[in-house]
């Protein structure tokens, strides 16, 4: 039957080849691969943020990183994947600690140091700056307003529209971090309220409804009593909110094709739209996607594939 077909594609690398490719070169040690796709990337932010972010994830469990670094101790694509690999190996060690566990703080340290090399050797590059204030959050009392002030500056100044600066942000001042929901909201409409026609940042709005749903989750003793969450999602609010990105951001530009570093975006769109159950929205946005998907945000609402393959039967949404 048609309804059994629909298979939504998870690619890690959200449909970047080139990227994928690379990958392979971690794999075997082999750092030349990364070298000339960083290279070839060049100064457009977007994809050097996409790709150095999921080169980052690959290299931690690896030394390839290091051995670039060995080869070419000056290159400052390869000080600005070292960074961004420090900030994961950070993470990763968080993760295994547990949640309020603090981790080394040399290792904190040392990935806050690696990011600023990283800026100083590549002072056009965005990317360290945001690397930086992603690990500002591995602090167990985060750092001082004026340093992330300045931090956030230095990012804003070199790219005032990048997705993934202000999503580290807003995950810094989320109440899972060092923050409230006040505040993350906040910092999440003022953004998007600046943003041109056109821009990603209105949909900041639908990463904090997900920030605030899994502190719910996490926070929330009877697991039972987490049914009544599910006005979290089609309540007026949200539903405004949705409408609102729709009409700032989709509405607003100016080609269908989704590139790799925007398909988590907008999949945080289509999954709000989903869960709200605004077909208008949401049925443009699965042909959009077509069978293009992120596990995250569906995976924290139930199976990524049930909910995406439903919603559009609902909606007769076709190939």
């Amino acid at each position: 039957m048609a309804r059994d077909r629909f298979a939504p594609d998870f690619d890690p690398d959200c449909g970047d080849a080139p990227l994928s490719s690379t990958r392979h070169d971690i794999v075997i040690g082999r750092w030349q691969g990364l070298r000339d796709l960083l290279r070839a990337t060049g100064p457009d932010w977007l994809s050097r943020g996409h790709r150095v972010r999921l080169l980052a994830q690959a290299c931690a469990g690896s030394s390839t990183v290091e051995t670039w670094l060995a080869a070419e101790p000056h290159s400052a694509d390869a000080l600005v994947l070292r960074a961004a690999t420090e900030t994961v190996r950070a993470f990763n060690l968080a993760i295994t600690a547990g949640r309020g566990v603090p981790i080394d703080r040399a290792r904190v340290d040392g990935a806050v140091l690696a990011c600023l090399s990283a800026a100083e050797a590549y002072l056009d590059d965005p990317t360290p700056w945001t690397s930086l204030i992603s690990v500002a959050r591995l602090y167990p009392a985060g750092v001082r307003r004026q340093e992330l002030a300045r931090w956030w500056d230095e990012l804003y100044q070199r790219d005032p529209y990048s997705m993934e600066g202000h999503l580290q942000v807003l995950h810094y001042y989320s109440a899972r971090w060092h923050g409230s929901h006040g505040l993350m909201y906040d910092f999440a409409r003022d953004a998007a309220g600046s943003a041109p026609p056109g821009c990603p940042l209105p949909v900041l709005v639908q990463y904090a409804r997900v920030e605030e749903f899994r502190h719910a989750l996490d926070t929330t003793q009877d697991r039972s009593a987490a049914v009544g969450l599910g006005q979290h999602w089609n309540n007026d609010g949200a539903v405004s909110d949705v409408r609102r990105t729709w009409d700032r951001w989709i509405a607003g530009r100016k080609e269908d094709a989704v590139r790799p570093g925007e398909l988590r975006d907008v999949n945080y769109l289509a999954h709000a739209a989903c869960s709200a159950g605004i077909a208008d929205v949401a049925t443009p946005l699965l042909r959009i996607l077509g069978h293009r998907a992120t596990r995250t945000p569906w995976s924290y609402t139930g199976d990524p594939v049930q909910q995406i393959a439903r919603r559009r039967r609902e909606w007769g949404v076709r190939d």
